[in-house]
Parts: structure tokens; sequence; C-alpha cells
């Protein structure tokens, strides 16, 4: 592979700088990341951050050529690397997800009916046949060792760098019972024996036998690590998705003449043309002509801009009516676009620090049970214990111990979870989105888009002097038909039910409105211009004081005016808006009733942005944000303490939805904004936020009572199982019980119902509410 085929940039500045981005593979949890993150950053002159959900490290202040030296850091830690290769999956992902699957399904084939034969054959000796121990032995082989083999090497690999995890207990675990089967077998150990718990004596051979605990151990516990790597997958991508925003190909101006050409050739300085419909290839100033330009994608703003020569304009912006030549001002990793990508990428990253649960608990589990394992063995030795009762009460203990109900805690919740979620339009990507809801204190809302439908609807219709409210929607719709702007459309949308003449010689004016000419009510032609105050002026229309008046109250609430003259005099007003969804308010108390702050965020203007806080009731609006800042907003308030939970739709949510603890996404939005979101809302009702958190904190309560039941059993069972009270048979046994009571626990998920819609107090006539 070429440097050049590596993802780097190599300006430096903030966000900007040196950076190297590599796909890591062999990591199986939070704590491999936090290792892999400790090698890197002793580098010298880097910064590194590993990012386990997404298996991806990224280094700062690394030039490209420096990418072998941080690779071979990684392997050295135990892990593989490979440099990021923009629009591909890393090597090999594919086929260890599959791998892991086909493993998954080995060892549940296996397992059933051995667990079965094990338990029948152990406790029914009149139904033993000659060699039946090596009959299971041999059944269990395939699971112990092929199926098994991810825990085994990775416990090898953090043995060999001084390490312990999950892993390492399973492992030993599943070693530890599958190895006394075979001895006790080629030893003949078969006495009776008398244990606990009110069992009396077991028959001959039932404690030499504990192959369905290790096959047991392995099916649970591969179960968990497959539903977590197809997790993972979903949390990839999100700059190969912000990239495919911004056209490939530009039509550059060189020696006089329009050329197709590939983006990565445009310079700074040079010209090229965007026609209608196109995306604006990169950031850059209008040399020539005038435009509508939809910047929603990038700003959240609903009306599109009105530009025209010396106005700057952004790439990955869409060019809606008249051709334009633009002068481009930045190129590649400059361009706001590229930026946010950036932004985007770095928020994620933080989330690396964020360990799960279930680590945090085996941290400190794990190496306790070892030494308490060792502790038991020497115990019985020392005390005169025979080596058999020895080894025994250690396997016992290692069996007991196992974390299978600790490996199970989260995935079945997650997977009941995200179940249910599905059927009510709640997609969560995984326990990331579950742990950051239990903390959430503050929710913050996008406007455009998911507070409101990101549609222009007519709102108010005036009449002005003698002229009839009716007529002059009529006259207007007839005319505006011919043009596909939103405030057309919402003009055209607005009079379905009013009689519209016929219209001629129709001309678009961009950046002001349209003319045209209609059929009069009393025969003839009249010229008709509708649009802005200015579109007035240059045509000698007087604009009367009611007018002006309408004009002024629709800047004060934020919405959009345009007027309408029919023969020089000015006969009508209407009033545009973003529509406000019908659930909105709805939602907003729900929120608030939840003990949430609601902040409303927006690129919008700030009196649109007010007049939309008030109607829905929100706590706070921050208003005319740049994309690039409102990740920054997200940071302050967490600065200040807050917990918060993004929600929104566009591209310019994307960095935000990833810097917040909680990022949901609204369906209608880009692919890049549900890639960077935790949580996927489907419903089309505002109603499915509160129901979101809600379903998500009953989640994360139930993995936390997992956690607390597994937990507390094998602190209760490791000290029965240390003094011999426990046959490790039983101890298998036990420990498929509190596996069963965690998957049943989990299962009650399936039975939430989210809280019936809030309808909020009617608001205040008054304009303004």
């Amino acid at each position: 592979m070429s440097q050049a085929e590596i993802r780097t940039t190599a300006e430096t500045g903030d966000p900007l700088e040196q950076r190297v981005e590599l796909d890591i593979s062999g990591m199986t949890c939070a704590a491999c990341a936090s290792r892999i993150e400790r090698k890197l950053n002793r580098l010298d002159g880097v910064r590194a951050t590993v990012n386990y959900a997404t298996e991806r490290a990224v280094v700062l202040g690394a030039p490209a050529e420096r990418a072998p030296d941080l690779i071979a850091t990684v392997r050295a830690a135990g892990y593989d690397a490979s440099p990021v290769v923009e629009g591909e999956e890393p090597d090999g992902y594919s086929d260890r997800v599959r791998l892991l699957r086909n493993r998954l399904i080995v060892a549940a084939l296996i397992t059933v009916p051995l667990g079965d034969a094990a338990i029948v054959l152990a406790l029914a000796p009149q139904l033993r046949f000659p060699g039946w121990p090596w009959v299971l032995i041999a059944g269990a082989i395939p699971v112990v060792f092929w199926c098994a083999w991810p825990f085994h090497r990775a416990a090898w690999r953090n043995l060999r760098h001084g390490g312990t995890s999950m892993d390492t207990l399973v492992s030993l675990g599943v070693l530890a019972a599958f190895t006394w089967s075979v001895v006790a077998t080629l030893l003949g150990v078969s006495q009776e024996s008398t244990y606990w718990i009110g069992y009396g004596a077991a028959p001959a051979g039932a404690d030499s036998l504990y192959l369905e605990a290790a096959a047991a151990i392995t099916t649970f516990l591969l179960a968990g690590r497959y539903v977590e790597a197809r997790s993972k997958r979903s949390a990839r991508g999100v700059l190969s998705a912000i990239g495919g925003l911004a056209p490939t190909t530009v039509r550059v101006i060189r020696d006089g003449a329009e050329q197709v050409v590939p983006i990565g050739t445009l310079q700074v300085g040079e010209r090229f043309v965007v026609r209608p419909g196109e995306r604006i290839a990169t950031d850059g100033r209008v040399l020539v002509g005038a435009s509508a330009i939809d910047t929603s994608a990038m700003t959240g703003e609903s009306v599109p801009a009105e530009v025209a020569v010396g106005d700057r304009v952004l790439g990955g912006t869409t060019n809606t009516t008249g051709a334009l030549i633009v002068e481009a001002e930045r190129v590649g990793a400059h361009t706001q676009l590229a930026q946010l990508a950036v932004l985007a990428e770095q928020a994620q990253a933080r989330k690396a620090a964020v360990q799960t649960l279930v680590d945090k608990v085996v941290a400190v589990f794990v190496p306790a049970v070892l030494v308490i394992a060792l502790l038991t063995l020497v115990a019985w030795l020392a005390f005169g214990g025979d080596v058999r009762d020895a080894v025994s009460a250690a396997m016992s203990v290692l069996i007991i111990a196992c974390p299978c109900a600790l490996g199970l805690a989260t995935p079945t919740a997650l997977l009941v979870g995200v179940g249910r979620g599905g059927q009510l339009g709640i997609l969560v990507k995984g326990p990331d989105a579950l742990e950051a809801s239990g903390a959430i204190d503050t929710v913050v809302l996008d406007k455009t888009g998911t507070l409101t439908t990101g549609r222009m609807s007519l709102i108010d219709v005036r009449g002005f002097g003698q002229a009839d409210s009716r007529d002059a929607l009529g006259i207007a719709s007839a005319v505006e038909g011919y043009s596909e702007h939103p405030i057309a459309r919402a003009v055209v949308a607005g009079a379905q039910e009013v009689a519209t003449p016929a219209a001629t010689d129709v001309t678009a004016l961009p950046g002001f409105g349209v003319r045209g000419r209609v059929s009069a009510s009393a025969g003839g032609v009249s010229d008709v211009v509708i649009g802005t105050r200015e579109l007035m002026d240059a045509e000698g229309v007087a604009v009367p004081a009611e007018a002006q008046e309408f004009l002024d109250r629709a800047a004060e609430a934020g919405t959009t005016a345009v007027l309408l003259a029919v023969d020089g005099t000015l006969t009508g007003g209407f009033e545009v808006a973003d529509a406000i969804k019908d659930s909105a308010a709805g939602a907003v108390a729900r929120l608030r009733d939840m003990g949430l702050r609601t902040v409303l965020l927006t690129g919008d203007r700030q009196h649109a942005a007010e007049t939309v806080g008030a109607q829905v009731g929100v706590d706070e609006v921050i208003a005319e944000v740049l994309p690039t800042e409102k990740a920054a907003v997200i940071e302050r308030l967490q600065a200040d303490g807050r917990s918060v939970a993004m929600v929104g739709d566009g591209i310019n949510d994307a960095a935000a939805l990833a810097t917040a603890n909680l990022g949901m996404a609204v369906v209608s939005g880009t692919d890049v904004a549900l890639k960077s979101a935790d949580i996927i809302l489907v419903r089309r009702s505002l109603d499915v936020v509160p129901d979101a958190i809600a379903l998500a904190r009953r989640t994360l309560r139930t993995i936390r009572g997992n956690l607390v039941w597994a937990f507390g059993y094998n602190v209760a069972a490791i000290p029965l199982a240390a003094f011999g009270q426990l046959n490790p048979l039983i101890a298998g046994l036990a420990m498929s019980l509190s596996s069963i009571f965690v998957v049943t626990n989990s299962m009650r998920l399936r039975r939430f119902e989210p809280a019936r819609p809030r309808r909020p107090q009617a608001a205040d006539p008054g304009r303004g509410n």
C-alpha cells in the first residue's frame, strides 16, 4: 500500500493536525483499547485515542511515514493494525464476524445434546454404557478447542503481556473443566461423595465429568461476543458518509473552456460552474450569477439562502435555481465540510475512554478469582486434604466463578431492549447509549427537520386596501405554480381550495421573487409581481403602512413574508414558516416531566428560533450557530456539568451527535447523522424521543440488575466452592441457573410500554407563543 493511500492530513492547527488512522483487530474488551492507547502514547510527540466500538486508533502528531512504527507498536502489544483506507472495510473484518458466527452455531449444536447426555449419564448409572466418558469427551473437543479458541488466544495474549481479562477466566474455566474430566477418566476417579445443599450422595462418577459446564460457558459467551461484533459494524464509516456529500467532479473553467475534472485537482483561486440542482464543489465566493442555495444540510436553515455576486457559498450545499460561477477559496481538508468530518471523528474517538460496566467489574473480579482458586488448592493440600479433593475444590471455584452470567448481563438485555425498541420505532446501536442514558439531564434539540417539518408552510394571508385575501392568494398561486422555490411551493399548497386564474409569461427573479401575467376577473390580463420589499421598491410599487406592519411583525417573529402587486398596486401579503410538528410540544413537555432540561440549538435566525422555542416550550434557545460550533456548544454544556443528549437530523448535527453523551438521530436525517448517533428514531411522532430515553433507562436498569445478581451470586457461591461444599457438577448447574435468571430478567423488557403522549396546556393564542 502506498503512503498516498494511508488516510492522513498533514495540515497543522486545530482541528487539523498531522494524523494517522489505524484499524485495530484482536481487541475483546475496552481494557484492550486502553492497553493499546497506553502503548501508543508512550511514543514521542504523539497523542493517541483508541475506540473499542469502532476498532480504530487515531494518532495525532504523527506524519504518514510513522505509520509503520505505530503498527509495530500495536503488534508489540499483542494486537494487529493496518492503515485506514478510505471507503474500505478493514482486512478480514467480515471474515472474522462470519467465523465467530460459525463457532457459535457449532457450539450450540454440540452443547445441547452434550449437556443432556452428561447430566443423564452422570446421575443415572443404569443408563451408562462402556466407554461413555470418552464419547462425551470426544464430543466436547470441538467446543473446548475450536469454538472457544478466541477466548484461549486472548487469554494467552494477556498472559504474555502481564494482564488479565474476562477471557482469562473463561479460558481457565473451560480448560480446567475439560482437563479434569480427562484426568478423572484416565485415573478412574469415581468414588461416592456427599455434598451440601440437600443433594445427598452423588452417584459414583457424578463428580468426574464437567464437560457440559465447559460447553455451556463457551456457547453462552460466544453468543455475547457475536452480538457485540455485529453492533460494532454500525459504528463505523462516519467519515465516508460525510465525504459522500461532496461531489466527486467539478465543472472547472480552464483556458476559457468548461471542463469536468476530479474534485481533487481543483486549486484555490480557480473558477468553477454550478448548475441548478448540483451540489457546490467547495467553499468559495460567487463571481457571476444569483441563486437560492439550500444550506439546510450544513446550517439547519430551512429557507434557502439567496446569494449573488460577492457572497460566500459552502461546499456540500445545493444550488436550487440559477447558474453560478464560483471562485474556490478553500479546498480539500480546509473546507468546512472536511473540518466537520474531523470534528465528528474526534468526538467519537473520545468515547473510547468510556469503560463498560462489565469490564469495570471483571477488572477486579478476574484476578481475585484466580487468587482464590490458587489459595483454595494450596489450603486443601496444606491442611491434609488429598490431591483429588484439592483439585476438585479449586476447579469448583473456577467454574462457579466463571462469569457466564456477567457475560450475558449486557448482551441479553441489549438484545431484548433493542428488539422492543424496534417495535416502537427506536433503534439502539449499543451499550454506550444505554450507559449514557442513565445520567442524561439535558436534551438538546435541533430545529429544522427535528422540531419542525423542514418544509415551508403558509401561515398567514393578508389582503391590503380593498383587495380580498382569497383573491390575492389565487393570483399568487397562479404565478408561483411555475416556480420550484420552497416559498412558492408553500403558497401553492396553501391555495388548494382557492380559485386560481391562468398565468402566462412567468419569469423568475433570482433573489427577489417572480413576475408574470394572469387573466383578470373582469377580462383582460394583469401584470403581477410577487416577492420581497426590495422587489416592490424596484418596481415602483408603493408599500402602505399596513403592509409594512405586516412585514415588520413577520421579521420580529422570525418568519418570511412576501408581497403581491397587481398592475402596480400592492394587494396582498403572504407569511410562510417552517411548520412545527404536531407532536413537538407534547414531546418537550414529557421530557420536562422526566426532569430533563430542554435546549433548542439551531443555525437558524434568532427570531425564528425563539418563536419555535416558545411554541414548543423549551427551557433555552441557542440560535445562529455554525455547523462547526454545534459540537463546541455541546462541550460547553458538558463543561458546566451537564450530561447531554442531542437530537438532530442533518449533516450539520453529525459532530454534535457524536460529541454528546447520547446522540439521537431522526429517520429523516442524512446518512452521516444516523451513523454518528447512538439511537436512531424511526417513528414520525416526536414522542419517540422521550420513549427512547425511557426505554434506554429501563434497559440500563435491567443490565445493572443482571450484573448485581451475577456478581452477588459469584461472591456468595465462591466460599462454598472453596470449602468443598459444592460438587463441580452442581456448580456448573448453579452457574447455568444464574444465566437463566439473567435471561429471564432481560425478557421482562419485552413488556415495556411507552407512556401516553402528553397533551400540553393550550398556549396563549397571541403571536409568539
